[in-house]
């Protein structure tokens, strides 16, 4: 007889409602536990189709007291259509308190409405990790189709970054309530209620307060940036710049802010440092001197000569250094960054050869990294070529020497590369660490295979790289760490977008006087420290002409807050000031950086 006061009122002109309620979507927290995507409660006014008469003249009634744009009430109709008339859809979300309230007291006017609590999705971070963790939307037909559970009120979709590859487990499962409604459909009670079972938790190998010192030192620049535990492939910042409010999608992003996003050259909403794909320039010379040396063609020791140029048949390649560099062994050539060394050693090796290295390295291979968006990038060999219907010549295979010609790469490769070269392993980078406390997803540096490579010979790429930042003579001498004992291996690189003709170089062209848009890219990549390596940064910086310059400041103040923040072997985050509040979360960072002075820059290289 306990429930016969529920059967005595189903008996009378009262009914029961089943409803299915959405589960809390799944919080995303950085490797310390900080939330980087999370949720919030907000009142939101919901239509009930089978519970009014009239709906429109229940939204007429509702436009009154809380106006509804065209645009909301053509959304409205779409979603009337789509739902059958049991389903709630949501008229306004975001409620005011003041909005609630003129809304319950009217009550009697609006037939089908009523208010709930329901869950949104907050970006504690903002734009500071938009890229990243990205974002979620209101489903389309085509989602619905899919899992009906979608149509629930308030649900949201991931459409981008982390929340779309991880959507399905942060989605969660619906519960149920029981509501007593009387013949006009008015709730009087709840009668049963059943809480859905909340996403997965998932945690990111990700550091907010690197992430954020990172976001800093790029500052107005086009540009992104890759940190990234060199051992086991863990990204512990990736930063693209400019960036966007992710928060925008939850609520519908308007045509003039869309229209803003997509006219900006500087592309606010690619994330660079996944999917912009860039030539590698003189970064990619490493790699080029592994496959010589890999492939018995080149004694480390041999010395090349550099006048300048670089004559091949009829066609003359040129060195950045207008005078060339003299006779250079390999240690030389990659300290100098010489072209003419390159071109060389890539005419002696082929493209083929070239290629199966990079590969090797993961230039032009698919990393795996948790972004949909990602993109592999182009290593070309002439089969490649061949497919296009068109031959491969010499030329081309000498420009590929210094990472020019089709060779396109990401700064997420780029640390890879540059990983793997301090490693000796086939380190592959992730962005997730755990899903929910017990699912360890960690990843240790021995279960990354070998590269296959001579170590003797990776140990001659890395003492030049070292040269590069650490001798008188490097291209990179501005990046010398100012950590006692410390040292960090590197490497400069910038790509032309556009040809210099050899009447500019002989009369003194400068790229910096050309507009904006014709400048070259400048990268750099690095390790430290450089006898025990945990680190690798890559930057990339758009039309930021030379690596040295422009590049290699910013991977040396990343490495530096890196290594004193040192997150890898932090358990817990270091004390710092709330996000929301707008203050650095690292701690204290070196003073902003000189990007030009006495004794910094070396060459453009």
């Amino acid at each position: 007889m306990a429930e016969g006061g529920r059967y005595s009122t189903l008996a009378e002109t009262n009914r029961v409602s089943t409803r299915l309620i959405a589960a809390v979507r799944g919080r995303i927290l950085d490797r310390f536990g900080t939330v980087v995507a999370g949720n919030r409660s907000n009142w939101r006014a919901m239509l009930t189709a089978e519970q009014t008469g009239d709906v429109n003249a229940t939204l007429d009634n509702f436009s009154r007291l809380v106006p509804l744009a065209d645009h909301e009430r053509a959304r409205i109709e779409r979603e009337l259509r789509r739902h059958r008339r049991f389903v709630p859809i949501v008229v306004r979300d975001f409620l005011s308190w003041e909005d609630m309230a003129r809304i319950e007291v009217n009550a009697p006017d609006l037939p089908g409405i009523s208010v709930d609590v329901g869950a949104t999705r907050e970006y504690p971070y903002g734009a500071t990790l938009a890229h990243v963790v990205g974002y979620v939307a209101p489903p389309n037909e085509d989602d619905v189709a899919e899992d009906p559970m979608l149509a629930l009120p308030g649900l949201r979709v991931g459409r981008a970054g982390l929340e779309k590859f991880h959507d399905k487990i942060l989605r969660g499962k619906a519960g149920t309530e029981e509501l007593e409604v009387n013949a006009v459909g008015r709730v009087i009670r709840e009668l049963d209620h059943q809480e859905g079972t909340p996403g997965i938790e998932v945690g990111l190998a990700i550091d907010a307060g690197l992430q954020q010192a990172v976001e800093g030192f790029l500052g107005d620049e086009s540009a992104s940036a890759v940190a990234m535990d060199c051992r086991n492939g863990e990204v512990l910042a990736m930063a693209t710049n400019p960036s966007f409010d992710p928060s925008l999608f939850n609520s519908g992003v308007s045509q003039a802010q869309w229209e803003e996003w997509t006219s900006n050259r500087r592309a606010p909403l690619i994330n660079k440092a996944a999917a912009g794909l860039y030539s590698p320039g003189s970064t990619f010379k490493p790699v080029v001197a592994m496959a010589a040396l890999e492939s018995g063609l080149l004694d480390p020791k041999e010395k090349i000569n550099c006048p300048g140029y670089y004559d091949l048949g009829d066609t003359r390649f040129h060195c950045w250094r207008l005078h060339g560099h003299g006779p250079l062994d390999l240690r030389g050539a990659l300290k100098n960054s010489c072209d003419v060394y390159f071109y060389e050693v890539a005419r002696r090796l082929g493209i083929d050869r070239i290629a199966a290295m990079a590969n090797r390295f993961g230039v032009g291979v698919d990393l795996g990294i948790e972004l949909p968006a990602a993109r592999k990038g182009l290593m070309p060999t002439r089969e490649w070529q061949q497919k296009r219907g068109k031959p491969w010549n010499p030329g081309d295979t000498v420009v590929h020497g210094i990472g020019q010609g089709f060779t396109l790469i990401t700064p997420l490769a780029l640390a890879t590369v540059v990983s793997r070269i301090a490693t000796g392993r086939a380190v592959r980078p992730h962005l997730t660490r755990t899903l929910d406390a017990t699912l360890q997803k960690g990843v240790h540096p021995e279960d990354w295979p070998l590269l296959g490579v001579s170590e003797r010979n990776l140990q001659v790429v890395r003492e030049g790289m070292w040269q590069v930042v650490n001798d008188p003579e490097g291209t990179a001498r501005i990046a010398r760490l100012d950590i006692p004992g410390v040292t960090l291996a590197g490497k400069t690189g910038s790509t032309q977008v556009r040809r210099v003709s050899r009447e500019q170089r002989e009369h003194g062209f400068k790229s910096e006087n050309l507009p904006w848009e014709y400048r070259p890219h400048a990268l750099f990549m690095c390790f430290a420290p450089y006898d025990a390596p945990r680190y690798a940064v890559a930057v990339v910086v758009e039309h930021g002409n030379g690596g040295a310059t422009a590049a290699a400041p910013i991977a040396r103040d990343i490495m530096t807050v890196a290594l004193t923040r040192d997150p890898v072997n932090r358990r817990e985050a270091p004390k710092v000031a709330d996000a929301s509040a707008g203050k650095p979360l690292y701690d204290q960072p070196p003073a902003p950086s000189e990007r030009s002075g006495p004794g910094g820059g070396g060459g453009a290289r």
